[in-house]
C-alpha cells in the first residue's frame, strides 16, 4: 500500500511541472504590455520652441530620463514600449541647451506613431473628464457624470 502511494506522489510531482511547461509553450500564459520611461504627449512635444528655458521644458515634459552631470546642456527623454512580450520599440528625444535655453531637438520620438499614448487613450472613454483635484471630488454636489 505504501509503495503505490509513493508512486502516485512521484507521478503527481512529475505531471504538475510538465503541465505548467506545456501551458507556457502554448501561449496560454498572459503577457502584458510593458512601458518604461517618459511617455510624452505629441501636443506637448509640439509646443517645444527654441529659446525655452530648462524650467519651461521641464514643466511641459517633466523630468528627463537621463540628465548626465558630464553633459549638463543635454537632456534625453526615452521610452520603450513592447506589446504582449514582443520586441520593444525604443523612442528617444534629445534636447540641447545653451546658456539655459533650448537650441536644438533631435531623435526618433516624433518619427514613429505614439503607441504608448494610443494605448492610454484606448483605455479612456471619450466622454471621460479628468478630475482636477481631490477637493472637487469631495464636494457634496460634485457629479462626475453630468446629466445623469
Amino acid at each position: 500500500m505504501t509503495y503505490s502511494r509513493a508512486i502516485k506522489g512521484s507521478i503527481a510531482l512529475l505531471i504538475v511541472p510538465a503541465l505548467a511547461l506545456a501551458m507556457a509553450g502554448c501561449g496560454l500564459i498572459y503577457k502584458q504590455d510593458i512601458q518604461q520611461g517618459n511617455v510624452l504627449d505629441a501636443d506637448d512635444v509640439g509646443e517645444l520652441n527654441e529659446g525655452m528655458t530648462k524650467r519651461q521644458v521641464q514643466l511641459l515634459l517633466g523630468s528627463p530620463s537621463v540628465q548626465s552631470p558630464f553633459h549638463a546642456d543635454r537632456w534625453d527623454y526615452m521610452n520603450t514600449y513592447s506589446r504582449r512580450g514582443g520586441s520593444p520599440e525604443k523612442r528617444v528625444l534629445t534636447l540641447h541647451f545653451d546658456d539655459n535655453r533650448l537650441i536644438a531637438m533631435e531623435g526618433n520620438y516624433l518619427d514613429e506613431e505614439d503607441l504608448a499614448s494610443q494605448a492610454l487613450e484606448d483605455l479612456q472613454e471619450p466622454d471621460d473628464q479628468p478630475i482636477q483635484d481631490l477637493d472637487t471630488l469631495q464636494q457634496p454636489d460634485f457629479d462626475p457624470e453630468p446629466g445623469t
